[in-house]
């Protein structure tokens, strides 16, 4: 199945692996990659030093085009992206940040730049700083999903751009990727189907949760690490939503924040004192939904924790490989577009 993306980035199916924290790792990343898709590397919760270790065991595993991301928004993550233009990779990935100097750098030795959007606002800016291609998140995301559904985004958004775009939100399977392909996309991006495959590091006992889960069995909240995301209906889930948190917190749990990204305590601590009340209980947020984020899912204690969960959730049945999942889903969009073309 070829599309702008397949030819873009030189792989066989027009299917990417979501840069998930936790989850998108080196051997996740590369068996996308090998399976003929597209694997971002995750790079939100690691430092630079980290994240070049990442890049060179992700090279080790595979040959193929991968692709690398960066949380802007995240302390840290511009040192992170530095790291990823040093190291050439082909492909990089940002989000909720500008990113124009990103693309200038990437396109200087001849790598590609992804654009994450939620807006048309957003896409129509990611277009005009450089990207090539957009990752349209709709509202049915495990994690940072956008207000609207895939259904009305991932159009309205095709209509206002002329990059190619990347469906996200709500794709589980073949029929997703031939409903994404017949809304104007040219491939998809699959978070909540990846997480739950044999190589994925997640624990099994949120890949339990994630296949025993229903279509209604999320929750959409900001109260996890500060942004809108989806999460599984859990205990800890609920347990987080319901804290109640001020600027003293955030500056109380400066120092898990400072550890986790690799910062200097004291500079993080000062900026949180200064970025004002909203920003300063944002980070408090982003410290627990850090912490919470790798009880869900390094731990599989959705209890104490919280695990990012897509509605698409309750379309799956199993834990497979990740080459099954590529394959079947590639030649179940075949089997779909062949049945509209019929009728």
């Amino acid at each position: 199945m070829n599309t702008r993306i397949t030819e873009l980035f030189s792989i066989e199916h027009p299917i990417v692996l979501s840069g998930m924290s936790w989850i998108s790792t080196p051997e996740l990343v590369a068996a996308v990659a090998e399976a003929g898709g597209l694997g971002i590397l995750a790079t939100g919760v690691l430092d630079a030093e980290q994240t070049r270790a990442a890049v060179h065991k992700t090279r080790s595993l595979t040959g193929r085009p991968f692709a690398a991301n960066v949380t802007l928004y995240f302390p840290g993550n511009r040192a992170n992206a530095e790291v990823l233009i040093d190291e050439k990779v082909p492909v990089v990935n940002y989000s909720l940040g500008k990113g124009d100097w990103i693309a200038a750098a990437v396109h200087a030795y001849g790598g590609r730049v992804i654009a994450t959007v939620t807006t048309i606002k957003h896409a129509l800016a990611a277009e005009r700083d450089g990207a090539d291609a957009l990752i349209v998140t709709g509202h049915e995301a495990a994690g940072h999903g956008g207000q609207v559904t895939s259904l009305v985004l991932v159009p309205a958004i095709v209509d206002a751009v002329s990059i190619p775009v990347i469906a996200a939100g709500g794709f589980a399977d073949g029929r997703g990727l031939a409903a994404a392909l017949a809304l104007g996309a040219d491939g998809i991006a699959m978070g909540t189907r990846f997480m739950n495959t044999v190589e994925s590091p997640v624990h099994e006992s949120a890949k339990d949760v994630s296949v025993a889960r229903s279509i209604a069995d999320t929750v959409y909240t900001n109260r996890v690490d500060g942004l809108p995301g989806r999460y599984v209906d859990a205990p800890g889930s609920r347990r987080i939503i319901r804290m109640r948190l001020n600027p003293l917190s955030a500056l109380m749990r400066s120092r898990e924040i400072a550890g986790l990204l690799g910062l200097p305590w004291f500079k993080l601590a000062t900026g949180i004192v200064l970025s004002g009340y909203r920003r300063s209980v944002q980070m408090a947020r982003m410290a627990i939904g850090f912490d919470a984020f790798k009880k869900g899912c390094t731990d599989g204690d959705v209890e104490r924790g919280v695990l990012p969960l897509g509605q698409c959730t309750g379309l799956m049945k199993d834990t497979p490989t990740v080459a099954e999942v590529i394959s079947r889903t590639a030649t179940e969009a075949e089997a779909a577009l062949d049945r509209t073309r019929s009728r």
